[in-house]
């Protein structure tokens, strides 16, 4: 095993841990809580490594990288679009993605739905809430989030799974509990009134830096891509 490996796997390993732990104190077990790799920038042959020590999900923000990585990789881990998705990227995206988390607006949903037809495919999606209501991020708002779930949930190839957003980033992570816990109050709301409960069964919150307050307020799947893939004492992105 080389140094990588051993980097990678022990961040994974203690990534898992705090998972189990917030879990617990929010009255839940790890088993609950899906772990997501957030792969942007990272190389295949890390990727290759997580995927060894038990990452299942790989999260890309770029078409273009995901399709590049799609094809050294394949269908061996499951792929999730994290990134704002562009109109003419949707057909390489359709192929490539198992579920797209950053479904923010109408015509994000038509291009999608159109395009997943045209392919045969039923596509998995989440609504994007801009929780922190922050100019320079993508996302609908919390007023309009009903609105877009009941739109995106009448297309026929798309299949709307819960919400996904990023907090606003703060020095202390206790600093986002408010904004986790507010979606996640209208993830519940929406369950079983807008989608049955069944389908509606992912609230994606947190990530290196918040993971741990996002579970603790209903988390059930987390973006992790510094606490898995940097290396102590290089600094983080």
């Amino acid at each position: 095993m080389n140094d990588r490996s051993q980097v990678i796997q022990a961040n994974i390993a203690a990534v898992k841990e705090k998972i189990n732990a917030a879990a617990e104190r929010s009255g839940r077990s790890g088993k609950d809580i899906t772990l997501l790799g957030v792969t942007k920038n990272v190389p295949v042959e890390d990727i290759r490594i997580a995927l060894a020590a038990g990452i299942k999900i790989v999260g890309e923000n770029k078409v273009q990288e995901a399709k590049q990585k799609f094809s050294q990789i394949g269908p061996a881990v499951r792929w999730h679009m994290l990134g704002h998705l562009q109109s003419n990227k949707i057909r390489p995206a359709v192929l490539i993605f198992n579920l797209v988390q950053s479904v923010d607006s109408n015509r994000a949903a038509d291009f999608l739905d159109r395009e997943s037809r045209r392919l045969d495919r039923r596509m998995d999606v989440l609504i994007e809430v801009n929780i922190g209501e922050e100019e320079n991020k993508f996302g609908v708002s919390l007023e309009e989030t009903e609105a877009l779930v009941r739109y995106a949930a009448g297309k026929p190839a798309l299949r709307v799974r819960g919400l996904m957003a990023m907090a606003p980033y703060v020095p202390d992570p206790e600093m986002t509990r408010p904004f986790f816990r507010k979606l996640a109050g209208i993830f519940e709301g929406l369950r079983n009134r807008v989608i049955p409960g069944s389908q509606w069964n992912i609230l994606s919150l947190g990530m290196t830096h918040d993971f741990e307050v996002a579970i603790e307020e209903g988390s059930n799947l987390v973006r992790i891509g510094t606490g898995i893939f940097h290396t102590p004492g290089l600094g983080s992105s």
